[in-house]
C-alpha cells in the first residue's frame, strides 16, 4: 500500500511539473485524457447551462403522455466526433432544430470555463454543424510548429494560431497584405519568415527598404530586385509598372477566345496560362511604407505621389498579372497622404501586432473587423511576435510567429539562391553581391591616443 502510494505522488508531482515547465509534453501525456472524460462527464449539464438545449419535439411529447412515461428532457446538440490533437480537442457538433451556429459561438468563453480548457473556438463548418477547436495551454506561450506542414505553391506557413491551427500566408485567395507593429512588436520577425518560407518556392522576391537596407539587404541571396532609399524605389515601381502591363499583353495574345476552346482554358491570369509561358510570381516586401510616404520639399512630395500611384496601381491590378504585395508599417492612415486609404483599401490581409495606440489598431481593423481592434491594443510588451489577424470576411484571430533568426533566414535565402529568377527590366536594381569577408582578415583597430 505503501508503495502504491508512493509511485501515485510521484506521478501526480511529475504531471504538476511538467503542466508548469512543459505544458505541451503534459497535454500529450495526462491532459488530453482528463478533458476528453470532462467533456464526455459534464456535456449535457454543460449545455444545458449554457442554454444550448433545445426542448422536446411535440411527438415526443405525444408519445410520452400516451405512455404515461416522465417529460422527455431537452436535448443538446449531437456529437458528431471528438478528436483529441496535439494541442487540444476538435468536438463537431450536430445543431438540433431551431438552434444557431451563433448562439455557439457566444458561448464560448463559458464552455472554455466550464470544460477547464485554456481556449474555445466555434466555426461552421456547413449548415447545421458546427466545429469546436478547444485548447489545453498556451500554445502561443512558446510557439512549436507541427514536424508537417503543408507546403503548396503561393501558400506557406507563417504562424501559429491560438487554437492551434498554422497560419498560412495564401496570395491566391488574398493577394496583398498589410502589416502594422509598433518598434519591437515582432514586425521583422514575422517578415524574415515570410521569406524565409517564400525563399524556397519559384517566386521571384522584390525588397524596397528604406532603413538602408538593414532588414532586406541581408537577404540578398535570394531578391531578384532590391531598393535602400525612395529615388531607387520610384523607378524600381516603374518598372514593375511596366512589367505587368507586358504580362497583360502575354495573356491577352493567349486567350484564344474562340467557339470551340472550353470557358476553363480561357486565360484570364497568369495561372490559366501554360507553364511553358506563365511569368514568374512576384512577391514585393515594403518594409516602413511611411518612409516612402513622407515628404519635406517640393521634389519629395512628386516623387511621393509617383510612388503611391504605382503601389495603388499594382495592388489593383497586379493579382491577375502574378504580382503580391506586403507592405509593412508603424502605422497607415490618412496622415500619410492622399491615396493612402485608396490603397489600403486593396490590402485584403490584415496583421497587427502590438500597437502604441487604438488609432493605429483602427487604422488595421477598423473597416474589416471591429472586434479585433480590442485584442489588437491588448497585446503586452513582453511577447514580441504575437499579433492578431483577419480579412475582409470580418473574421479574426490571434497569431504568433516563431522566432526565426537573421542568420537562419540568411542561411534559407543562400540555401535557396538557385531559385533567384532574373526578371526583364529589373536587371539595374538586382543587388550586388559581395565576397564574404573573414574576420581574420580584418585589421585590428589601433586603440585612439590620449
Amino acid at each position: 500500500m505503501s508503495r502504491l502510494f508512493v509511485v501515485l505522488v510521484l506521478v501526480v508531482a511529475v504531471a504538476g511539473l511538467m503542466r508548469w515547465r512543459r505544458p505541451a509534453w503534459y497535454w500529450l501525456t495526462f491532459g488530453v485524457t482528463l478533458a476528453v472524460l470532462r467533456v464526455l462527464v459534464r456535456y449535457a449539464s454543460v449545455m444545458e447551462a449554457c442554454g444550448l438545449t433545445v426542448p422536446p419535439s411535440r411527438w415526443r411529447l405525444a408519445v410520452a403522455r400516451m405512455a404515461g412515461r416522465p417529460v422527455p428532457e431537452s436535448r443538446p446538440p449531437r456529437i458528431l466526433r471528438l478528436r483529441p490533437t496535439r494541442t487540444g480537442l476538435v468536438l463537431r457538433l450536430g445543431l438540433r432544430p431551431g438552434q444557431d451556429a451563433f448562439d455557439v459561438a457566444a458561448s464560448c468563453d463559458r464552455l472554455r470555463h466550464s470544460f477547464a480548457m485554456y481556449g474555445v473556438t466555434s466555426r461552421e463548418i456547413r449548415s447545421g454543424v458546427v466545429e469546436l477547436r478547444m485548447t489545453g495551454y498556451d500554445v502561443l506561450a512558446r510557439v512549436q510548429m507541427p514536424a508537417k506542414l503543408e507546403r503548396v505553391p503561393m501558400r506557406v506557413p507563417v504562424a501559429l494560431r491560438e487554437d492551434g491551427a498554422v497560419h498560412y500566408r495564401d496570395y491566391r485567395t488574398t493577394p496583398h497584405a498589410l502589416t502594422l507593429g509598433a518598434t519591437k512588436s515582432g514586425k521583422s520577425v514575422y517578415q524574415r519568415n515570410l521569406v524565409a518560407e517564400l525563399a524556397a518556392q519559384d517566386v521571384a522576391l522584390v525588397g524596397i527598404d528604406c532603413k538602408q537596407g538593414v532588414e532586406l539587404f541581408p537577404l540578398a541571396r535570394r531578391f531578384s530586385a532590391l531598393a535602400d532609399n525612395p529615388d531607387t524605389a520610384a523607378e524600381l515601381l516603374d518598372t514593375l509598372v511596366a512589367h505587368m502591363e507586358g504580362v497583360y499583353q502575354l495573356i491577352r495574345a493567349e486567350q484564344r477566345i474562340t467557339a470551340d476552346i472550353p470557358d476553363a482554358e480561357i486565360a484570364a491570369d497568369i495561372w490559366d496560362l501554360p507553364e511553358t509561358l506563365r511569368p514568374t510570381p512576384i512577391v514585393l516586401l515594403v518594409d516602413e511604407v511611411a518612409e516612402l510616404a513622407l515628404f519635406a520639399t517640393k521634389e519629395e512630395e512628386k516623387r511621393r505621389d509617383r510612388i503611391i500611384t504605382a503601389l495603388a496601381r499594382l495592388a489593383q491590378l497586379g493579382r491577375a498579372a502574378g504580382i503580391y504585395l506586403e507592405i509593412c508599417g508603424q502605422r497607415f492612415g490618412s496622415e500619410l497622404g492622399k491615396g493612402i486609404t485608396m490603397l489600403r483599401a486593396q490590402l485584403t490581409a490584415r496583421t497587427a501586432h502590438r500597437v502604441n495606440d487604438e488609432t493605429s489598431a483602427n487604422m488595421a481593423f477598423g473597416d474589416i473587423a471591429p472586434d479585433a481592434v480590442l485584442a489588437a491594443i491588448s497585446i503586452p510588451t513582453d511577447t514580441p511576435g504575437l499579433a492578431v489577424t483577419g480579412d475582409s470576411t470580418g473574421g479574426w484571430a490571434r497569431i504568433r510567429t516563431p522566432h526565426t533568426t537573421m542568420r537562419q533566414a540568411v542561411n534559407a535565402c543562400n540555401r535557396h539562391a538557385h531559385r533567384t529568377p532574373e526578371l526583364p527590366g529589373l536587371d539595374a536594381f538586382r543587388p550586388e553581391l559581395l565576397p564574404a569577408v573573414s574576420l581574420a582578415k580584418i585589421p585590428a583597430q589601433a586603440p585612439a591616443s590620449a
